[in-house]
């Protein structure tokens, strides 16, 4: 995947972010494009944050309604090292009432409108036309943890599962729940596999098996059959939209960016709703694979590899202008790859239940890993650990 190419042997050239409430924003600048702090020159460019070096002048198109605050930029030598000179400046934000849309799952749907689905990898239409009359959600992942504050008589829910009706769609942390249709015969594939034994993190858990739904076109993974009459269908693996209208190519150009942007929506939609800023995304079996923790949500980042700072491409990164975008900050700890430290962090996350689960297939979730591993080398090397976690953003 040419995204992922890692930009650790090629350096990381200029690094911008901006921090909108706070109005502030930490330039870095890598020694190899200006050796002193008097070599770089920060200009305000229309809507773009212009920065000029002996390589050469950088522009950086800056968000609607962000501008950089001229003559504020200013060196800190204290926070510069041997290979980074670092800067901060002030920049000013216009408060506006419109809402930016969302293209996940649950953001989409509502009740009495007629949505298509497609497979995310291949655009393939899943499910026949489908109008429902309840969109609801369902209880958050640790529900069944508390049903025991709501009940004064033994559990009621045991060994029962929340199943939509026929023109039900069910909203999960990170799934739909739907009745099938007369298309899954043609469109889906099932295999029962065993899940909780492949993995050494905990070899007491009981195995059990799961009836995996493919897309019969491409064989990428998009759910589980919950029930002879129910699918489940993971957010990351699957496109809705209205049945009016064509489908949009840009789901179907980069898997690497729908899953970036799928993943970073559904952090901050469940960071607002709960108040919680810890997540650990797990595997079907219950296995913790990343833990999450989100620093802030206002950040807008640009990343630039040294090797683009005052060439041609200095304009365009794989063909499109120069943009710093909107992104999630976090800091995060994959699990089986945690040292002693990240061990420790790891036991006590899991013995204080502090973190919001999120199921998605194993494969999703090492999709995912290398999504975060990949912004993590994009960063400067002063900025890529904190503590004992790393750090990585994550583009809305």
């Amino acid at each position: 995947m040419t995204e992922l190419t890692s930009c650790k042997t090629r350096g990381v050239g200029v690094f911008l972010e901006l921090r909108k409430r706070l109005l502030s924003g930490l330039l870095i600048v890598r020694k190899e494009v200006a050796g002193a702090a008097d070599d770089v020159l920060v200009t305000r460019g229309g809507s773009s944050l212009v920065v000029r070096t002996p390589r050469g002048q950088l522009e950086l198109a800056l968000p609607a309604g962000v501008s950089f605050t001229e003559g504020s930029c200013i060196p800190t030598p204290g926070e510069s090292s041997a290979e980074e000179l670092h800067f901060r400046l002030r920049i000013t934000v216009e408060q506006s009432l419109h809402k930016e849309a969302s293209d996940c799952v649950t953001e989409t749907l509502r009740a009495k409108e007629t949505y298509c689905f497609y497979c995310q990898g291949c655009m393939t239409r899943l499910l026949e036309d489908r109008v429902f009359k309840r969109v609801l959600p369902l209880p958050n992942g640790s529900w069944n943890a508390i049903v025991d504050d709501w009940c004064c008589h033994p559990d009621p829910f045991a060994n029962k599962k929340l199943l939509p009706r026929a023109d039900d769609c069910l909203l999960g942390d990170t799934f739909v729940l739907l009745a099938r249709d007369g298309s899954c015969t043609q469109t889906l594939t099932e295999e029962v596999s065993p899940v909780g034994t492949e993995h050494k993190q905990d070899q007491k858990k009981a195995c059990r098996r799961v009836t995996f739904i493919s897309c019969a076109s491409c064989s990428s993974v998009l759910g589980e059959a919950v029930s002879p009459e129910a699918l489940k269908l993971y957010i990351t693996q699957v496109v809705v939209e209205p049945a009016v209208g064509d489908p949009k190519s840009e789901a179907a150009q980069s898997r690497f960016h729908f899953l970036e942007r799928t993943i970073a929506t559904r952090l901050l939609k469940l960071s607002n709703s709960l108040s919680t800023f810890h997540f650990s995304v797990q595997t079907p079996d219950g296995n913790a694979f990343l833990l999450l923790w989100l620093l802030n949500s206002d950040s807008i980042v640009a990343s630039v590899p040294e090797k683009c700072v005052g060439n041609d491409s200095s304009s365009a990164v794989h063909g499109s202008p120069l943009r710093a975008a909107r992104a999630l900050k976090l800091l995060y700890i994959t699990c089986s790859d945690a040292d002693v430290p990240q061990r420790e962090v790891v036991s006590h996350w899991e013995a204080s239940v502090i973190a919001h689960p999120l199921v998605l297939p194993l494969s999703v979730c090492e999709e995912l890993q290398r999504v975060i591993n990949h912004s993590n080398s994009e960063l400067p090397s002063s900025m890529r650990c904190m503590r004992s976690y790393e750090v990585a953003y994550l583009r809305l």
